[in-house]
């Protein structure tokens, strides 16, 4: 048995046992995880990755990442703000529809844009589209992530989410090799808990996070379990 790779709490417990792998889930923060013994190393992580095909010219990718795009601008409003596309992947198709509505994008992804000069200042918003489920230390990407956010800024998650363990049986997201970490509404509940945000869900795999200095009640008004 392993610790929480999110919150680190030891209370763990057998989540799903599949043909190729074994999952977790931590009875903290709910995050159900792939255990340590499957985790893929650097090299075979990105050969996956590098069988993806996600042009910024592909209009059903376009469309597919819309799905965050739309509900954020919309938070944004019309100003002209600097934002990060953190797990941009090779092909970053969310920075170049944010930069088409006069937004400035930064990219940062371990394996196609590696250069960490980019945490050296704030962002008024950041994305992490289809990434978080890829963490193998969640907790440490996800204090970066809000490190990099300033106060009044908006994260923006898309990820698949967790309902329950029967559904997590039939359910292809978790067969990628790379997918190792999984969250649900109770999991991004809890983080916001931990730091004070505002979180908003839109649709079954986008959620958004906004620092803010609202009182606890305040910052949960948003929440439905």
């Amino acid at each position: 048995m392993q610790a929480c790779p999110l919150c680190c709490s030891t209370f763990v417990s057998e989540f799903y046992r599949g043909f190729r792998r074994l999952y977790w889930q931590c009875s903290l923060c709910h995050l159900v995880f792939v255990d340590a013994a499957f985790l893929l190393s650097p090299d075979a992580e990105k050969a996956e990755y590098d069988l993806h095909e996600n042009s910024p010219e592909d209009e059903g990718y376009r469309r597919f990442l819309s799905r965050l795009a739309i509900p954020l601008l919309e938070r944004l409003g019309r100003r002209e703000l600097e934002g990060l596309d953190f797990g941009c992947g090779p092909g970053p198709a969310l920075a170049s529809m944010m930069e088409e509505k006069g937004h400035s994008m930064a990219l940062y992804d371990p394996y196609y844009a590696p250069d960490q000069k980019v945490f050296e200042k704030k962002y008024d918003f950041i994305t992490c589209t289809e990434a978080m489920e890829h963490f193998y230390r969640p907790e440490k990407e996800w204090k970066l992530l809000l490190e990099l956010l300033k106060p009044g800024g908006w994260l923006g998650i898309m990820t698949g989410r967790v309902k329950d363990a029967k559904a997590f049986a039939g359910w292809h997201y978790k067969n990628d090799p790379t997918h190792v970490s999984f969250f649900s509404r109770k999991t991004f509940a809890y983080m916001a808990q931990q730091e004070n945000l505002m979180v908003d869900f839109v649709g079954g795999d986008v959620v958004f996070f906004q620092k803010t200095p609202s009182s606890l009640p305040e910052a949960f008004e948003r929440i439905d379990l």
